[in-house]
């Protein structure tokens, strides 16, 4: 799976505001809601199924970064909303360190082998120390974009 595909391009923020987890994890669903690929609607919906997901278990795995997600039955197609923060967002990390690059995967709740296949595509990507750095150096919409776009050319079809 190719991150483009399911990356929504408006809804990558190369400078978030936000410092704490529930706070990116607003910013970054707003972005969704802005763009259109989330319903204004279900926004509070979603900010709370995030948040519920990450007291379960942080989706900070360490080395700067963070992967919420979730499953959901008003989600017709998958999306991804980048958020990346110059200062780092406390996230309760697997390493207890901040985090720097925010990767939000909303996907439906009937296609569980495409929510697999994202999410082994965000970590495949997110486990490269250079694809985190260049990440995290990131100050443009564009350079994300042309960051992403180099990673899904090393992918193998399938």
């Amino acid at each position: 799976m190719k991150l483009l595909d399911i990356v929504v391009k408006d809804a990558i923020i190369p400078t978030l505001k936000a410092t704490g987890r529930d706070t990116a994890i607003t910013e970054i669903i707003d972005a969704l809601v802005t763009t259109g690929a989330l319903s204004p609607e279900l926004r509070d919906e979603f900010v709370k199924a995030v948040i519920k997901r990450e007291k379960r278990g942080s989706t900070g795995f360490g080395h700067g970064v963070a992967v919420p997600h979730v499953k959901h039955s008003a989600i017709n197609k998958m999306a991804i909303a980048i958020g990346i923060s110059p200062n780092g967002v406390e996230f309760n990390a697997l390493d207890q360190q901040p985090v720097y690059s925010i990767f939000l995967l909303l996907s439906p709740e009937d296609q569980p082998e495409d929510h697999l296949d994202a999410m082994e595509a965000i970590f495949g990507n997110l486990s490269q120390e250079t694809f985190r750095r260049f990440l995290r150096q990131a100050t443009t919409t564009a350079d994300v974009v042309t960051l992403l776009e180099e990673a899904d050319a090393k992918t193998p079809v399938r």
